[in-house]
């Protein structure tokens, strides 16, 4: 048998080979990442006899770099193991003289699967990789909206900071209309009270008028914020309205894509699960993966990093230790919003959290217990394929 150690890197890949003996078969040798290297790479291995039917391929899963080479080989038929780099660093370690390089780590990882014994990465099948994808690119694009957010209220907060009294969400229909139009005390004093009204009454449907309107006169007149460069804080505003606007129409479509194939998976039971909607189960579904690597709830809570963390030394354990927080933070933020809205839809869950209150204990720890359970019921119907029946 043949153990091919591949180092991966962005624009090229270091490969060596070792048999079973651990004799060195082919040194060290750089193919690009590209479709001519991959080629070049079978074509070396050909060369010492060596194909999918006596060879085992690993790599480490560095960053994504590793995804098209895995696939080619996969394609060709060669059986290939993946794994953590913490892995092979531990390995690495092993050895007495400290030497890192591409060459050596190339001979090393061959090294490293002829031992046999390290945990390979799960690779997702294709609607959990997608879901995946999609999931953690929305995150990304959500915390870009809220940093917009977060800058547009410290402009407000400078030249308007009355504004946000009136409006109990200024990033609301209403409000981020007026704000596209009109965004400095001036620039509303210089409209008519008749005028704001009319168009008041227009982007808000009928819903607020008048009232609404001398509101926002009466503060801008007696505004405290800052005279100087209003324009340039006008300007900036109205861009980061714009933009807010952009990327929120961009996340519905995101979420309207997840949904699509959560729809079509076999994992759309856990949208069964009180609290849990489309967009927070693909969210989970696709952080879990495969339910089968988690041979019970326990190991699937620590995953999820919300079980808790042991301190203890000599005599000494503490009696009071938080959630070790370690595994998916994606997995973990997502279970901790499902925690809250089953907090307003499921009877059990909430009767859970009321229990814990009730004994003292704070909300952010009541709130983190009903995300430790959830993520018990999230193992339990993702097993079982069944439709979640709470026990009130």
């Amino acid at each position: 048998m043949f153990f091919v150690g591949i180092d991966i890197a962005k624009r090229s890949h270091q490969v060596a080979v070792t048999n079973d003996s651990a004799d060195i078969v082919i040194k060290p040798f750089n193919i690009k990442n590209s479709s001519l290297g991959f080629s070049s790479l079978i074509e070396k291995l050909t060369s010492q006899s060596i194909s999918m039917d006596n060879c085992v391929v690993g790599m480490e899963s560095t960053g994504h770099y590793w995804y098209p080479l895995y696939f080619f080989l996969i394609e060709k038929g060669f059986t290939v193991k993946v794994f953590n780099p913490i892995q092979t660093a531990a390995f690495r370690d092993v050895a007495i003289r400290k030497v890192k390089n591409d060459n050596l780590d190339s001979v090393m990882i061959s090294d490293f699967i002829r031992f046999g014994r390290f945990a390979e990465t799960i690779i997702p099948n294709e609607s959990l990789l997608a879901l995946k994808n999609l999931s953690r690119y929305r995150f990304s694009v959500t915390d870009i909206c809220t940093s917009l957010k977060k800058r547009t209220i410290a402009l407000l907060d400078q030249v308007f900071p009355e504004y946000e009294t009136i409006f109990s969400d200024i990033f609301g229909i209403t409000s981020r209309k007026l704000l596209e139009k009109f965004s400095t005390p001036e620039e509303f004093m210089d409209v008519s009270t008749t005028k704001l009204t009319n168009f008041i009454a227009k982007i808000s449907r009928g819903r607020n008028g008048r009232e609404k309107a001398e509101l926002i006169k009466s503060a801008a007149h007696s505004s405290i914020g800052i005279s100087y460069a209003t324009d340039s804080f006008s300007f900036q505003i109205k861009q980061l309205i714009e933009q807010i606007g952009f990327i929120e129409k961009q996340i519905e479509d995101i979420d309207k894509e997840m949904e699509k194939i959560l729809a079509e998976s076999e994992y759309s039971v856990i949208t069964t699960i009180s609290g849990i909607g489309p967009v927070l189960g693909c969210i989970i579904v696709s952080e879990i993966g495969d339910i089968s690597r988690f041979e019970s709830p326990s190991k699937l809570v620590a995953y999820a990093g919300l079980d808790a963390s042991v301190k203890q030394s000599g005599e000494f354990n503490a009696s009071q230790n938080k959630i070790s927080k370690r595994g998916s933070s994606y997995l973990r933020r997502a279970l901790w919003l499902a925690a809250f809205m089953s907090l307003q839809s499921d009877p059990a869950l909430y009767n859970y959290y009321c229990r814990l209150k009730a004994r003292g204990k704070s909300h952010r720890l009541c709130v983190t217990a009903v995300a430790r359970k959830l993520c018990i019921i999230v193992w339990a119907i993702l097993n079982s394929k069944q439709p979640y029946s709470p026990n009130i």
